[in-house]
């Protein structure tokens, strides 16, 4: 049996998907460092200024530890904490460069991201398997992306931190 291959994250990684996610309607890009089977989810993912992640939450099976890790490796993001009627409850300033780098959310927590500069970098962790069907529960309020109400809505966020 071959040995499993070392992986390893490099600037020159980071270019190439942030490239890909400048080029992305989304304005967005993960790239995966885990098989969607396994266990442990761990994976960058790179956001464009404009980038709209609707409001959501993760509801796993209760015998999935629930928690989601960002660690913010190059630029700067916001999270926004919600409740279910979609209010603001905290918002949190994450920065590679900041006093606070890293945010771990319980299960059941609804957040949304802000990308606050280009190429911002998230290294998240969380528990798996990936299950697209089950992954996110979003807020039914909030536009879908893609809307022009989308877009209008990551300016009033983007401005939350200015």
């Amino acid at each position: 049996m071959q040995p499993a291959p070392i992986k390893c994250l490099t600037q020159e990684l980071l270019d190439e998907v942030a490239a890909s996610s400048r080029s992305s309607p989304r304005g967005r890009q993960n790239y995966n460092f885990h098989d969607l089977t396994e266990k442990v989810q761990r994976f960058v993912n790179v956001l464009q200024m404009g980038t709209y992640v609707r409001p959501h939450r993760h509801l796993r099976a209760p015998s999935v530890n629930g928690f989601e890790f960002f660690v913010v490796i190059q630029g700067e993001v916001g999270i926004l904490i919600l409740n279910e009627n979609g209010q603001i409850l905290r918002s949190l300033r994450v920065s590679a460069s900041g006093p606070t780098r890293a945010v771990e959310l319980p299960e059941g927590t609804i957040h949304t991201l802000v990308a606050l500069v280009p190429d911002t970098v998230i290294l998240e962790f969380k528990e798996g398997p990936y299950e697209v069907a089950a992954d996110k529960d979003f807020l039914p309020d909030f536009p879908a992306e893609g809307t022009a109400a989308a877009g209008e809505l990551v300016l009033i966020w983007e401005a939350k931190f200015k």
